[in-house]
């Protein structure tokens, strides 16, 4: 899988959502691609601290809602592929 797909299931990868060999595809290269690897550490930690408070502030999940769309749609002249040494 190239960085770009990987970006497109990684949260559904994380939630469990992925079927088996989309699971063992991500997970592989995860293995192998540490900006990937980067980003879901990043997304789990993210996860982690809002499951730890009660009510999730809003402001701050806009700002990671953002963030992870901006990720699906980059800005115009950042549209390179993101696999390891791309």
């Amino acid at each position: 899988m190239s960085c770009a797909q990987v970006l497109r299931v990684l949260q559904e990868y994380l939630d469990g959502e992925t079927d088996d060999v989309t699971a063992r595809r991500v997970r592989a290269h995860l293995d192998g691609c540490r900006d990937c690897g980067l980003e879901a550490r990043t997304y789990r930690e993210i996860k982690n601290a809002l499951v730890r408070q009660e009510q999730p502030d809003a402001r701050a999940v806009a700002r990671l809602r953002g963030f992870g769309e901006s990720l699906l749609d980059p800005a115009p002249g950042d549209q390179h592929d993101r696999t390891p040494g791309g």
